[in-house]
């Protein structure tokens, strides 16, 4: 079992993870909400992809989204949404690889965005940092 030090972490580092995560909710939230209004870039983007320009479809998305976004903002939930963003994200990733999407640009956003989701959770939970400790 680790020891609190192997699983302590530095107030900054505490206060980067939740900068991290902060700025992982904003984006989230408001992807999530211009695909419950939704807007025409929304469906255009959709039909783009190949999905069609279901409005039915992107609200759907929407609201998985929000829903994934806030169970990772509540500390007790954080690890459950981290594990559900991350699933959301890979499909993602997948469709922009469909498509022949820009590689560093497109595609691999979803992972960027996935690593600031799982790195900002790890500098700020320690039940993560003692799931997983890294050692020296």
């Amino acid at each position: 079992m680790p020891t609190n030090a192997e699983t302590a972490v530095s107030n900054p580092a505490r206060i980067t993870g939740r900068i991290m995560s902060g700025l992982v909710i904003v984006f989230l939230l408001f992807d999530g909400a211009i695909k419950l209004v939704p807007w025409t870039v929304v469906t255009e983007t959709m039909d783009r992809m190949g999905y069609g320009a279901s409005e039915q479809l992107a609200r759907s998305l929407g609201i998985i989204t929000i829903v994934c976004t806030l169970l990772y903002s509540v500390p007790p939930t954080s690890i459950l949404g981290a594990i559900l963003l991350t699933g959301y994200l890979g499909g993602a990733i997948a469709s922009h690889v469909r498509i022949g999407s820009p590689l560093f640009t497109h595609t691999l956003f979803g992972l960027y965005l996935g690593l600031m989701v799982w790195g900002g959770l790890y500098l700020r939970d320690a039940n993560l940092r003692r799931l997983f400790p890294f050692r020296r």
